[in-house]
């Protein structure tokens, strides 16, 4: 039974922590054939706290689209508490999240925290795309991103979607960078 202070959320991603992004873009490529990956590395973030905290972040990551789910691969590369780390070591790897977009970021952040999940890490992007990770792991056994959504990143989302629609197998990578796009 669905609580009515929080309207349906429809799941929009599914990620995973990988050690190393490289490599782990060459297996998801061999196991399902999926491509291009949009990669953006050490991500520039403006503002990121770990549980109320400001933290230092730095990670970098891959998304491609398969069917209407878009799948992300994480790295992190610093060694700091993160949502990330509280899930993996340095060198583990596995499902850590899936993402919604809210209609409401703050109300859905604070209806899972009314819920007994708090957050665990909030960041915000040189772009000014943000989420938050609610710490949902006792519910589903990982974490729950919940995206603050605005037109960059129903964008950068456009951008994935259509680049796994056109694309032609020659590049797996397409590198971006604040934004703008550049094949290698």
């Amino acid at each position: 039974m669905q609580s009515p202070s929080l309207p349906p959320l429809r799941i929009v991603q599914t990620a995973y922590v990988v050690a190393d992004l490289d490599a782990a873009i060459l297996r998801w490529h061999r196991c399902f054939g999926l491509g291009p990956f949009i990669v953006r590395r050490h991500i520039r973030l403006t503002n990121t706290l770990y549980r109320g905290n400001p933290m230092p972040l730095d990670i970098s990551a891959a998304h491609v689209q398969s069917g209407d789910m878009q799948i992300e691969l994480v790295c992190q590369h610093n060694p700091e508490p993160s949502a990330f780390r509280d899930m993996f070591a340095p060198g583990e790897e596995g499902l850590h999240h899936i993402a919604m977009f809210p209609q409401d970021y703050a109300a859905t952040v604070a209806h899972y925290e009314a819920l007994g999940f708090p957050v665990a890490t909030e960041l915000v992007t040189g772009e000014g795309r943000g989420a938050a990770y609610l710490d949902t792991r006792p519910l589903m056994g990982h974490m729950l991103e919940v995206y603050r959504v605005n037109d960059s990143l129903h964008a950068f989302y456009r951008l994935i979607a259509e680049a796994a629609r056109d694309w032609d197998g020659r590049e797996l990578l397409m590198e971006v960078d604040n934004g703008s796009a550049q094949r290698p």
